[in-house]
């Protein structure tokens, strides 16, 4: 051991004993006697005590003003060592606030909060460092067997939703709405990505790739999106000059449009999102994605809408739109257009367009779907639950609107 006994021992002052403390925990931790280790540091038998039980717990002694006492560790650790448990509950017993011990030991307050409230004990709310060491100990071995793993009726439940291509989130809160007193049959939507992660050692039974809609077996950090330029040059309405009922989504009937373009750019696919119910229309281009095509193909499918549901339209600077004067003139439907490379000015649609490409992937035929298909494939996203309209469709909030 490198700490040697002090030769003075007089007292020197709360702060110059830091290091008599961490060499008193190290003889503790190594099973030497409290007696042996206040010899061997060089301290009186009351003050080891008082490291180990806390200041001011018993006597009429008023409790010590606090210090810093534990020294951050220079390698940041992910978890809580021996003593800064020990110091979390010297400080407790102080009376000490919850953002005074995260301060003092370089932790944020609430992993100060939740040590105290996950490792207290169930029957006198005290907070014991070792008992609290060994709880977490305990905890800590992996891996862990999974609970989807370890119920097949939630397992079968969970692979049920995702046969339907719903998200893990959809999945989670739809258990919930089904299983309200079965806490068993509740899990969060990380449960359900970590199954699918381990696939290969059998949590569900599905490839992932056809679980997610993105199709990855692993994470990825988010990419910036593509810039596209501008490729619209005749005279266009912009998003600016928009109502403000479109954009605070009160008033349906406002749409937003794009195209999915298929293998090697020769085929694509309408799509038509409402902003206020996320209902999803989709137009079918067997042909070509030209103009003149997207012009007919829009103006057929918006003239099945209810009039009030027919408020605007917003539209990139694709070349597809160049005929957007004359949709105006058949439909009654001003078009506005987003600003060059900005997608997130039609984020209903791009997200309806990232959900597409679950059953259109890139790079593939588009033309070869028929529009009973895509009639399919639009119902199902819309009796899809979604959580931007508290989980319900948006059949279920279109339907209260036209009743309304």
């Amino acid at each position: 051991m490198d700490f040697e006994i002090r030769e003075d021992r007089q007292p020197q002052g709360r702060k110059k004993l830091m290091r008599e403390r961490e060499a008193y925990f190290r003889l503790m931790q190594q099973g030497v006697s409290n007696t042996e280790a206040c010899r061997i540091v060089g301290i009186n038998r009351r003050t080891g005590k008082r490291w180990r039980y806390g200041r001011g717990s018993s006597g009429s002694n008023k409790a010590a003003p606090p210090i810093n006492t534990v020294e951050p560790p220079s390698v940041p650790s992910r978890y809580l060592s021996e003593a800064e448990r020990i110091h979390i509950a010297d400080r407790l017993r102080e009376k000490a606030t919850v953002r005074e011990i995260a301060a003092e030991l370089g932790r944020s307050p609430s992993t100060i909060s939740r040590e105290v409230r996950r490792n207290q004990h169930s029957g006198s709310g005290a907070y014991r460092p070792h008992a609290a060491q060994a709880r977490a100990d305990a905890r800590r071995p992996r891996p862990k067997p999974r609970k989807i793993n370890q119920n097949p009726e939630l397992r079968a439940a969970v692979q049920a939703m995702l046969d339907e291509k719903w998200s893990p989130e959809q999945i989670c809160h739809a258990l919930r709405a089904q299983f309200p007193d079965r806490p068993e049959m509740h899990v969060v939507h990380e449960t359900v990505y970590q199954a699918l992660y381990v696939q290969g050692r059998g949590q569900l039974r599905r490839e992932l790739a056809g679980a997610l809609r993105s199709g990855r077996a692993r994470r990825r950090p988010q990419r910036q999106a593509n810039c596209r330029q501008p490729r619209f040059t005749t005279p266009m309405v912009m998003i600016s000059e928009r109502p403000a009922e479109a954009e605070d989504r009160a008033v349906p009937g406002h749409w937003e449009g794009d195209l999915i373009i298929g293998k090697d750019g020769k085929s694509a696919i309408g799509t038509l999102v409402e902003r206020a119910t996320r209902y999803v229309m989709l137009l079918h281009l067997p042909g070509d994605h030209g103009a003149e095509a997207v012009f007919t193909a829009l103006t057929t499918t918006v003239q099945t809408l209810p009039a009030h549901l027919t408020r605007s339209l917003t539209w990139d600077q694709g070349s597809e739109m160049a005929r957007h004067a004359e949709f105006t003139l058949a439909t009654d439907i001003p078009v506005y257009f987003c600003d060059p490379a900005s997608p997130w000015q039609r984020g209903s649609n791009e997200n309806t367009n990232g959900l597409l490409r679950q059953y259109f992937p890139k790079g593939t035929d588009l033309s070869a779907h028929s529009p009973e298909h895509l009639a399919a494939v639009a119902d199902q996203l819309n009796r899809r639950p979604r959580k931007t309209l508290d989980w319900e469709t948006p059949a279920e909030r279109l339907h209260k609107l036209l009743a309304a």
